[in-house]
């Protein structure tokens, strides 16, 4: 019997729906043994390590619908299958919404950027590296979190919101998205639901399983950007060991609306510091009405940590979260 060598991609079937219509049928039939595949920069780690193993992808590159950028009467509409190179391009993204070309063009590396899209790069997986090389953690239904240990590894880990499992969002683009108060649309064959971009992430106290909302299924399609956040000020950084290919260690996106130096209104959302992008309603709420200074930015900046749970190896997060917080407040 011929010997099967570890390096042999496993067989998966793989279908190319052209139409919505059929990809909506596709993931509603395949249920949890279809993979949803946009550009696959995350789809094939899981592969090539052999830590998830589907029966079917359903590669959505193809569906026009859901490609392209597009101003509609309140906003703008970005298809999920579209390139973060193209959201970081778009002309239209530049001059009303640049917080998310800001965030979209830190992401990875050019080359990734080219292929990864926006859906994806919402969607992709936890990056905790005891769950990716298999361990059988709380997330992947085991009985135990390996990062949360007194002999674990959690420099990247969570400040809040730790419930078993302690990993991270590693999408730069949602803190953009929460702080733009987006709207995405999920589709199933049974039709299709809109979700604020807060409540399309979930934490582990809700689904330990899952980092979205998105049921067995269901697809995101678009993202809607409203006009009532064009044009503000915006501020986005992000903290990481290399400024290309690697993940936030924290990163701030924040919306603001500012009048004769007066803080009108303010969105100020941090990535990389729970399993969710967590937006700062207590520093929104302190800033909102103040003038614009670095007296008020050195104010607040504490409050951005208020209840924060450090690791063993991540207490540095705290102090970076609160000045990239006033960072932002200050521009």
């Amino acid at each position: 019997m011929p010997a099967t060598s570890h390096d042999v991609m496993p067989d998966i079937e793989l279908y190319q729906p052209t139409d919505e219509e059929n990809a909506l049928a596709l993931a509603n039939s395949l249920g949890s043994d279809g993979w949803i595949l946009g550009g696959g920069q995350d789809t094939y780690g899981w592969l090539k390590d052999r830590n998830k193993t589907p029966v079917a992808m359903i590669e959505l590159t193809q569906i026009d619908a859901w490609k392209g950028i597009k101003e509609t009467a309140d906003g703008v509409e970005i298809g999920a299958v579209t390139t973060l190179t193209e959201i970081v391009q778009n002309p239209l993204i530049q001059s009303k919404f640049a917080l998310l070309a800001t965030a979209a063009s830190k992401v990875a590396s050019p080359q990734i950027r080219n292929v990864g899209t926006l859906g994806g790069n919402l969607n992709q997986d936890a990056r905790c590296w005891y769950y990716r090389r298999g361990l059988d953690c709380y997330r992947a239904g085991g009985n135990i979190c390996y990062a949360d240990s007194p002999e674990g590894l959690n420099r990247e880990h969570a400040l809040f919101g730790a419930s078993r499992c302690v990993a991270v969002t590693a999408s730069d683009t949602a803190p953009a998205l929460v702080a733009l108060d987006a709207t995405m649309v999920v589709a199933s064959s049974s039709g299709q639901r809109l979700v604020s971009a807060q409540d399309f992430f979930v934490g582990p106290d809700r689904d330990i399983t899952s980092m979205t909302v998105l049921n067995e299924g269901e697809i995101l399609t678009a993202v809607r950007l409203p006009n009532e956040w064009a044009n503000a000020e915006f501020y986005f950084e992000k903290v990481a060991d290399r400024n290309v290919w690697d993940f936030a260690l924290v990163n701030v996106a924040a919306a603001m609306k500012v009048s004769g130096g007066s803080i009108e209104d303010a969105r100020i959302v941090c990535g990389a510091v729970e399993c969710t992008p967590r937006r700062l309603e207590a520093v929104e709420n302190a800033v909102r009405g103040q003038q614009r200074s670095e007296q008020l930015a050195n104010q607040v900046a504490a409050i951005a940590s208020d209840g924060a749970r450090p690791l063993n190896y991540n207490h540095f997060k705290v102090p970076l979260m609160e000045n990239l917080v006033k960072r932002a407040i200050r521009g």
